[in-house]
């Protein structure tokens, strides 16, 4: 057993067991190295971002949060090469760097032999060039959403005034350009506001409680119909 494959199967060894706890003595007997191996191992998985930590007694050793690590998944190449097609799809989106970290956590997970046939799978598919790089305003505006806290927002109008507007964060809206769907406090209705056109996003400490997200009169002013990511993906 080489190295990358000795720190997949510790991970894999302590994950099996969580929450309960590997001493490195044991740990390196069960993969015939040294204790100090073992150690150096845990090191580095803990450095690379693995949720690892140790507990400490005579009956503490290492473990892994299992809630935060994936077990082995079964992608096939082309499975893998389909999801980089549709997330090239969202450069420009407020979840273009989320959708890159989340293909790459999955490629890593692989068998190195399924892997490597996805690298070459991948080499054999072309995609326009895309220089659209994606805003960082869009991620201020997404984590707002997350978390319900209030938006201070300067917006660009149609005649180019940048007004500003307290905004209750309710979602977006994929489009050309892609939309921030908000309760306005000022105008006290539900707006849509271009996210070409927002200068500054300013998240506030106040936190709000969630809207009901209904679009069907943005649907009507923006010639579109909508459906919920949830509802397309079936998202538990």
């Amino acid at each position: 057993m080489n190295r990358i494959e000795r720190l997949y199967a510790l991970v894999e060894e302590l994950r099996a067991v969580s929450p309960r706890p590997r001493s490195a003595r044991w740990l390196a007997e069960r993969f015939g190295v040294s204790t100090r191996t073992i150690e150096r191992d845990l090191s580095a998985l803990q450095q690379s971002g693995v949720p690892l930590y140790a507990e400490p007694g005579r009956s503490g050793g290492y473990v892994v949060d299992k809630d935060h690590t994936l077990p082995p998944l079964a992608i096939t190449p082309a499975e893998a090469a389909a999801l980089a097609v549709a997330l090239h799809g969202l450069s420009g989106t407020p979840f273009a760097a989320d959708a890159r970290s989340a293909l790459h956590k999955v490629f890593a997970v692989m068998p190195q032999h399924e892997r490597q046939a996805a690298r070459e799978l991948a080499a054999r598919v072309r995609l326009a060039a895309n220089p659209v790089q994606p805003p960082a305003l869009p991620h201020t505006l997404r984590e707002a959403l997350s978390t319900r806290r209030l938006l201070q927002l300067c917006y660009a109008g149609t005649q180019g005034a940048v007004t500003e507007h307290t905004v209750e964060p309710m979602g977006f809206l994929e489009g050309d350009p892609w939309y921030l769907i908000g309760w306005c406090r000022p105008s006290s209705a539900v707006r849509g506001f271009r996210l070409d056109r927002i200068r500054e996003a300013r998240a506030l400490e106040e936190t709000v409680e969630p809207r009901p997200m209904d679009v069907s009169e943005l649907e009507e002013g923006l010639g579109s119909d909508f459906v919920a990511l949830d509802e397309l993906y079936g998202f538990a």
